[in-house]
């Protein structure tokens, strides 16, 4: 997203370029095998002339479960992979102007494993990434090829020179608000005076083509071809990032500048459809939208239809559940039953551009809306999967270690006293930042095609970073407490449906199982939940949270509450031990309050044990004081996508 008055600074030289018994010792390893074959990934560790007449969307209901998909390669069971849905580089004009450097290519680089500088200083990543989308935003994409390419057109412009040897961070602010920000917050935003042209758009998406084909290596690494469509009305945040499926790409992408609103956006999808391109949308940063995210009308103020509903969920498929601006899941403000809400709620966005949380604003309440809409119209706009994304504007992909924090906007954040007494200027204070969350993908090989169709069908779930994996499975015919994970996956998917999938209208109780596993270098997991949501017969809305699978000895209260797991952090060393918690968590839960004749959806969290977030890894390192408006452990987290019940 635009960072109102966020100016990076990063000049980086890089331009353009225990004993055991035998027996449970076999059984271990047993298990722990089966488990690998199941939830391990593979890869790395850690245009047509005339337009088609454009077929509106109908509903959808994605093929998912009784086996593996048709005519699918790799394992029919499918890897999970994990990378970045949501990233910036020096094409980024909010990057560039505050010193970042790092191009595509460096980007790709990072997320192998290479080394880059951040900063000033050398940046490498603990584990290489699966998969990346760079999402430059289209808007100034070629004014910013005009400024980093000398000979290019309107290289040498005034304006540019100045904005090439910009030095000081007031200087760049004034020159930020004034070409950028003002202009791109009303209702109609142009480009630039130094815009030199259409040309110059494409010539830097050539760029971007080119460097995802060059350092995309099927079954080892994927590189998609993605940019981010930014719109703001007033402010509100109604950002997009647009993947697509393969090197059959749009011309050129398209801008806030050339679209103002999100329906015109999927109009302009449709027609890239109609001429064979693949691609889908993936909104972020709800928090920040203004109830604009979830709302009740359309662009024109109209009350919502089936067209719009089926249009949405056609081009919409996933939303983004946190990035380094906050969790959009919920908030303590309005879910003070949920006793895991108050967590990177990054309540300071609400002190720029009027921008106060509401309800709707988040993605469990936009699921129930969904489902409300999908009663009354036979259409669900908001049947939203859920991936993860950084947002970062350093030009790394997933930099999501609280362990090695940096910041994600240059000096707005780059150091510790910026991070703890500034702030990301026009966005959120520097304490309030998240590292953003990880993206999951559980697909049959690690190519753009398996990838981007797993996010079509939503078998996705995100993570507050570490590499949690997740599996998630529901159906009538669902057996209950599987044997083990390996079973559990083949009944799922042979008697039921993944995450993202659909249950159709039946007369019994449906069962869920779940499985997670904790990262291979993280903390070991608390509990597993299921969050189910529903709507009622005269409208009204519904949620229940269960708890489904613990470790330890703990059991359920009256209440139904579930005691907490314990804390083993050394607020002193910035140090945890996994001597609680449960590598590994296994259970399943059935819906005895179904009710057949209701809309429902229901999805899983996995809480890891307590750890230590970045503030207190800053603090510790720098021999300072503990931060005392944000909280000193977190306990992070993974996300699966819903499951949905149509009547």
């Amino acid at each position: 997203m635009y960072q109102a008055n966020a100016y990076l600074i990063n000049y980086e030289k890089t331009m353009l370029r225990n004993n055991t018994s035998m027996t449970k010792l076999l059984a271990s390893v047993l298990y722990l095998f089966s488990c690998c074959l199941v939830l391990t990934a593979c890869g790395n560790s850690d245009q047509s002339s005339a337009v088609a007449p454009i077929a509106k969307p109908q509903a959808e209901t994605v093929a998912q479960g009784k086996g593996p998909l048709p005519g699918s390669a790799g394992n029919p069971l499918r890897n999970a992979y994990f990378g970045e849905t949501h990233m910036h580089t020096a094409y980024s004009l909010d990057a560039y102007i505050g010193g970042t450097r790092l191009t595509p290519s460096d980007a790709y680089r990072f997320a192998r494993g290479e080394t880059v500088t951040v900063d000033g200083k050398a940046h490498t990543r603990k584990r290489p990434l699966d998969f990346v989308a760079v999402t430059d935003h289209a808007e100034y994409i070629g004014e910013m090829y005009s400024t980093m390419v000398e000979g290019a057109p309107g290289h040498d412009q005034d304006l540019l020179e100045q904005l090439r040897n910009l030095q000081t961070l007031e200087e760049k602010q004034q020159w930020f608000l004034k070409y950028v920000v003002e202009n791109n917050r009303g209702t109609k935003p142009q480009h630039p005076s130094f815009f030199a042209g259409e040309g110059t758009v494409k010539s830097a998406w050539q760029i971007m083509i080119n460097t995802a084909e060059q350092y995309n290596e099927p079954g080892k690494f994927t590189a998609f071809v993605a940019f981010e469509w930014s719109g703001a009305p007033n402010g509100g945040n109604l950002h997009r990032n647009v993947i697509y499926r393969d090197g059959h790409v749009s011309d050129a992408p398209v801008s806030y500048i050339d679209i103002n609103r999100e329906d015109g956006l999927w109009d302009w999808m449709a027609e890239q459809e109609a001429k064979g391109i693949k691609a889908l949308a993936i909104p972020h940063n709800s928090n920040a939208s203004k109830q604009m995210m979830f709302p009740d009308v359309d662009a024109a103020g109209d009350p919502i239809d089936l067209e719009y509903a089926q249009t949405r969920q056609h081009f919409e498929p996933l939303v983004e559940m946190m990035q380094i601006k906050g969790n959009s899941e919920v908030h303590s403000k309005f879910w003070a039953a949920d006793e895991f809400a108050d967590f990177e709620n990054a309540d300071s966005i609400q002190k720029y551009s009027d921008r106060t949380f509401r309800k709707r604003d988040f993605v469990r309440e936009g699921l129930k809306l969904g489902v409300a809409l999908e009663q009354s119209l036979g259409a669900n706009p908001f049947k939203y999967g859920i991936i993860g994304g950084t947002d970062n504007h350093n030009g790394v992909p997933s930099d999501v270690a609280e362990d090695s924090f940096v910041g994600g906007h240059g000096p707005e954040d780059g150091t510790v006293e910026r991070r703890r007494e500034g702030g990301v200027g026009g966005w959120i204070d520097g304490k309030d930042l998240s590292i953003g969350s990880l993206a999951g993908v559980w697909a049959t090989e690690n190519t753009r095609a398996a990838i981007w169709d797993a996010m079509k069908r939503r078998e996705t779930f995100a993570t507050s970073g570490p590499r949690i994996k997740v599996r998630f499975f529901g159906g009538v015919d669902l057996p209950a407490n599987p044997a083990n994970p390996v079973t559990l996956v083949q009944q799922g998917y042979e008697l039921g449906v993944p995450m993202g999938g659909d249950l159709g209208p039946a007369a019994a109780s449906p069962t869920f199982t779940v499985h997670a596993m904790k990262a291979p270098d993280g903390a070991n997991l608390d509990r597993i939940q299921i969050i189910k949501g529903w709507v009622d017969g005269g409208g009204n809305l519904h949620e229940k949270i269960m708890e489904v699978a613990w470790s330890g000895e703990r059991r359920l209260g009256a209440d139904g509450k579930l005691p907490a797991v314990g804390n083993t952090v050394d607020l002193k060393t910035a140090r945890y031990i996994n001597d609680i918690g449960a590598a590994t968590l296994t259970g399943s839960w059935t819906d005895e309050q179904f009710d057949p004749e209701q809309h429902a959806f229901y999805y899983t969290r996995v809480l890891e044990i307590p750890t230590p977030r970045w503030s207190t890894y800053d603090a510790v390192r720098h021999n300072l004081p503990l931060l005392q408006d944000v909280p000193a452990t977190i306990q992070e987290r993974a996300w699966s996508s819903p499951i949905w019940y149509k009547p």
